[in-house]
């Protein structure tokens, strides 16, 4: 009870909005703005942080700082969000600019600077407010596609520069400059039957529901006959005017007999937060099928800072003398709402239809630590690693680890050991604990301590220890040895690893070392000439590349380059 009491406290004022400078900050873009993607839209493992505006499906816009401030931060990485500038502001907020194809020339002075310094593509920095003072309009950086970008665009947010809170931008007045006139559109919704003794329809499964769109626009759902504990799920999305894209809504809300029931609305979360996605979903119907259903319920309650609930956590228990009045709202920041009315009726007709429990020999309580050991493999399970109870498979055989399936959402990392006191020395250094999917092996970050493996993982499945002596492969450059190459503007050549993957890898022209940008998506690495290093005539190349057990691979070439262009 004293949980249930300081989770509403702690929920009760979350919808107030605050009072955000509406006409301080201007758009880091300068032509129409097109979302691909909204604040909290549901991702993988995560809510998006920002908008995602388009860039005409191309790379190279001129991206602008949004208000005065200083850079604060860069970060530049393979992943995430690639190349990005972070400015903090003197009113209190920080923006974001993401998947950046290069920054404007003084910041990437800055940058190249720390990177051949640091010997390394990948650095964070974190400059001083007098170092990289930037004005409202100033061009930052052109847009572009690194990282984890799926496709050229500005990934652009807000945060709160004490707490590092991310902000939903449209608080700052960028609604106004994206036309949105469409109500989100329902794609389905689900009703759950909660614990042994809940039925619907005379099922004790989850159960898809027939909807009826009236002439207002709202929709109907077919009655439904429950006893028991029972709860629902909407699978959603929005749409705005200038836009095909299915984006993210911004607030979901069930009401009860007209009065709030169990919501969220995406204002404000914390990073901590975001691997919450997984418990406010249906996580075994996405893996199934691909599909987020949005829960509008808790089981075992959670502490995502978005929700609102009553003190049954969205739970309704149908029995005889209820009356419920039951409604959906979904809605976008624009105030387009769309509607589902939902007649529920009490029903004692039995079951014809149970729910299906497979029943292990071991099961789990999320909230108490749990180990498992069976020949020469160990996995322990933190209290909190998972959301809700659980019989959960785990075995061993052959070497084979099978720890449950992907059905069930992880929140914190396990521990799993194997013990190997057969393989020898020079063996076991180039082992680690792979998962395995089949025939194909996946790296998980190992570490070794005599004959005991050990990784850290968020993820079910089967695990097995693995080997890989094989080095990476380093191949198509775009010159021909020994060939005169003036009048490029990069060195490009493609890197892959069959196995662990690229850990390392570091270029070399007459001796001296160069950056290498690499790009994962499509395994290319490039140096530009921009940066001087070559010399007159005849330039010697070496290229070094490492996987993640420690597998090298050299390549070594030259070329002829005149600087006199």
């Amino acid at each position: 009870m004293r949980f249930s009491l300081l989770f509403l406290l702690f929920t009760i004022s979350v919808f107030g909005q605050n009072d955000y400078p509406k006409d301080y900050f201007r758009s880091p873009l300068d032509i129409p703005l097109y979302l691909s993607g909204t604040f909290g839209e549901l991702r993988g493992n995560h809510f998006h942080t920002g908008l995602d505006f388009k860039t005409q499906q191309k790379e190279g816009l001129n991206v602008y700082a949004a208000a005065d401030g200083y850079v604060s931060r860069i970060k530049i990485s393979t992943w995430g969000y690639g190349k990005a500038i972070y400015i903090t502001h003197p009113n209190g907020y920080t923006t974001v600019y993401g998947h950046l194809q290069k920054a404007s020339p003084a910041i990437e002075a800055y940058i190249k600077k720390k990177q051949y310094e640091q010997k390394s593509f990948e650095v964070e920095m974190f400059p001083t407010e007098n170092e990289l003072v930037v004005k409202k309009g100033d061009i930052i950086a052109l847009s572009g596609n690194s990282g984890g970008s799926g496709g050229p665009h500005l990934h652009f947010e807000f945060r709160d520069s004490k707490t590092e809170k991310i902000i939903n931008p449209m608080l700052f007045g960028f609604d106004i400059q994206i036309k949105d006139t469409k109500p989100p559109v329902i794609n389905s919704l689900v009703v759950y039957p909660i614990g042994d003794s809940s039925s619907v329809n005379q099922i004790q499964k989850p159960i898809e529901l027939n909807l009826s769109q009236q002439k207002d626009g709202s929709y109907i759902a077919e009655k439904i006959m429950a006893n028991g504990k029972i709860g629902f799920g909407v699978n959603t999305y929005d749409l705005f005017d200038n836009s095909y894209n299915r984006n993210g809504v911004f607030k979901v809300q069930s009401l009860s007999n007209g009065k709030p029931f169990f919501g969220y609305q995406f204002d404000t979360f914390g990073f901590d937060e975001g691997r919450y996605i997984n418990a406010l979903i249906d996580y075994p119907r996405y893996k199934r099928t691909g599909q987020r259903v949005q829960k509008l319920f808790m089981i075992e309650p959670y502490l995502l800072s978005i929700i609102t609930a009553n003190n049954t956590y969205g739970i309704i228990d149908v029995t005889p003398n209820l009356y419920q009045n039951y409604q959906v709202e979904v809605s976008d920041f624009n105030k387009n709402k769309s509607v589902i009315n939902i007649p529920i009726e009490y029903s004692a007709l039995p079951v014809k239809v149970p729910k299906e429990e497979k029943r292990t020999g071991f099961f789990l309580k999320a909230r108490k630590d749990n180990s498992y050991a069976k020949d020469n493999v160990s996995v322990f399970i933190p209290a909190g690693t998972f959301y809700e109870d659980f019989y959960i498979d785990f075995d061993v055989k052959d070497s084979i680890l099978y720890l449950h399936n992907e059905t069930v959402p992880v929140h914190n990392n396990m521990t799993i050991t194997f013990e190997d006191k057969v393989s020898s020395e020079a063996d076991k250094s180039k082992m680690f604990i792979a998962s395995r999917e089949g025939k194909r092996l996946g790296f998980n970050k190992t570490t070794r301590k005599g004959n005991v493996f050990t990784t850290y993982t968020k993820d079910l499945g089967q695990f097995v220890l693995a080997m890989d002596t094989i080095a990476p492969k380093i191949s198509n450059p775009n010159f021909v040895e020994g060939k005169w190459i003036s009048k490029q503007q990069f060195l490009e050549i493609y890197i892959s690893d069959n196995m662990s993957g690229i850990a390392e890898y570091n270029g070399y022209l007459n001796g001296k070392w160069i950056l290498l940008e690499y790009d994962y998506k499509t395994k290319k690495l490039s140096y530009n000439f921009e940066d001087n290093i070559a010399d007159e005539g005849r330039n010697d190349l070496k290229i070094v590349v490492s996987d993640n057990m420690g597998n090298s691979a050299t390549f070594e070439s030259h070329f002829f380059r005149s600087q006199q262009q």
